[in-house]
């Protein structure tokens, strides 16, 4: 019997399986991560690995709690925060739902959302569920905090739900943040893994009222947050205030990554995250080809519908030079 079953996500941050398959040592610039995260000490006592964590994750979310100024019965978490986009589609769209994603966006939102049993609405009124990412994923487009207040409020008017990815919010502007809304009509996802770089330790964390929340942690499969992640997330929620240097830094190196990349005729979309979407004005697969022949990974941006795009992460100085020569040699 044919059943129409969604094909998986295609994603970034292939490094690892490229290295492995070619034996190179390819510069991934599809993984989208932060080029000079804080640096402190932690560690993980090997006697934790005696015992299962404490599924309830009680001093994890008292840290969050008390670095948000949110109640520990607000707070989720999750072994990355795709886990938690699928749980949250796994209990909100129970019975015959609806979703919006306005393309181009991250698509593990719709895939999520179709295998929990929704299917796509043609307006963000008419849904149960709207998902935007802020900044938005390929794009980098950054959307204000009064914007998104207004738009939760429009949703929220047609009985509906704003589910909001700040997932890069860390490294464009803390200040247009959801976070601290209260609102039953809203939930805000956040992760560790761009901000700090730890894309292997899985970790992602969310806000939304106590019922969701609790119908979340429900359907989170037990343990799913390892003691190697919590013991470093407990660690690196005092180091936030640090990613202002972060910030500095990727926006300076992004300035002088887009002005490179402008004056080899290719276009560069604004961008107030730690990424650009270049327009190459062509089918960017022997682009791709290429770059990975010189040693550099992008984002193939055809699977977000972006066929002539590609989506290259802001990197230390040093390798962004090393991108920019590459890209030269292959336009040229």
């Amino acid at each position: 019997m044919a059943v129409d079953f969604p094909r998986p996500v295609v994603h970034g941050g292939t490094g690892k399986r490229q290295r492995e398959n070619t034996g190179k040592n390819l510069l991934d610039f599809s993984a989208s991560l932060n080029p000079l995260p804080p640096l402190f000490t932690w560690d993980c006592d090997p006697a934790c690995l005696s015992s299962y964590p404490d599924n309830e994750y009680t001093q994890l979310k008292e840290c969050i709690a008390q670095t948000f100024h949110r109640d520990p019965e607000e707070i989720c978490v999750g072994n990355g925060s795709i886990e938690l986009i699928r749980v949250f589609c796994s209990v909100v769209f129970l019975g015959k739902k609806t979703y919006f994603a306005k393309s181009p966006t991250f698509g593990e939102y719709a895939l999520s959302a179709r295998l929990a049993g929704a299917v796509a609405a043609d307006t963000q009124e008419t849904a149960t569920v709207s998902f935007v990412c802020n900044p938005n994923n390929p794009t980098g487009g950054l959307r204000t905090r009064s914007d998104l207040v207004a738009h939760m409020r429009n949703i929220s008017s047609h009985r509906g739900m704003l589910f909001m990815d700040e997932a890069f919010i860390e490294l464009a502007d803390p200040a247009q943040s959801l976070v601290n809304v209260r609102e039953d009509s809203l939930f805000v996802l956040r992760s560790l893994t761009k901000s700090f770089a730890v894309p292997g330790l899985r970790f992602g964390y969310g806000f939304g009222e106590p019922d969701l929340i609790a119908k979340i942690e429900t359907a989170r499969p037990p343990w799913s947050v390892n003691a190697y992640a919590e013991a470093f997330a407990l660690q690196a929620f005092h180091h936030l205030d640090e990613l202002g240097k972060s910030r500095d830094y990727i926006r300076k190196e992004r300035d002088w990554l887009s002005l490179r990349i402008g004056e080899l005729g290719l276009r560069c979309l604004p961008s107030a995250a730690n990424y650009l979407l270049v327009d190459s004005a062509r089918d960017v697969g022997p682009l791709c080809t290429q770059l990975e022949s010189r040693g550099i990974l992008v984002r193939n941006c055809t699977s977000f519908g972006l066929g002539s795009c590609i989506r290259v992460a802001v990197r230390t100085h040093k390798e962004n030079e090393t991108f920019v020569e590459a890209l030269s040699a292959c336009v040229r």
